[in-house]
């Protein structure tokens, strides 16, 4: 049996941004336009929890190397969403984002498998 060749979204290094504010994935696209142009790694992005875990799914063969996630969303929040991230997709790092940095909230985002908690406004010098 052949294997079929990787398709080019299987070979790019992928990072999906879950943030329900339209204005972050303007923020991202700037911050990291010249990685993104010479095609270093791709972004996409997901306006709720639930396009997220279907995202996530239809990238099991993809490169995904990064989840970015806010915590406060309509529906499901980030913090829900991190445990069925995880299920899902085991290896791969998640950073949550949140306007409230406080401990606790850093607690349950660690407990429930988060790599690190960013606190926005985003300073990118300071990100992991």
């Amino acid at each position: 049996m052949r294997q079929r060749p990787p398709t080019n979204l299987e070979e790019k290094l992928l990072i999906l941004v879950v943030d329900d504010e339209p204005d972050v994935e303007v923020l991202f696209r700037q911050q990291f336009r010249r990685d993104l142009r010479a095609g270093r790694f791709a972004m996409e992005f997901a306006q709720s929890a639930p396009m997220a875990l279907k995202r996530i799914t239809d990238a099991a063969g993809a490169s995904l190397i990064l989840i970015l996630s806010d915590i406060n969303m309509p529906g499901m929040s980030g913090l829900e969403l991190l445990p069925k991230a995880k299920a899902l997709r085991p290896d791969v790092p998640i950073i949550m984002i949140t306007a409230y940095g406080d401990a606790e909230t850093k607690r349950q985002a660690v407990e429930r498998g988060a790599e690190a908690l960013l606190t926005k406004p985003i300073d990118f010098g300071d990100a992991p």
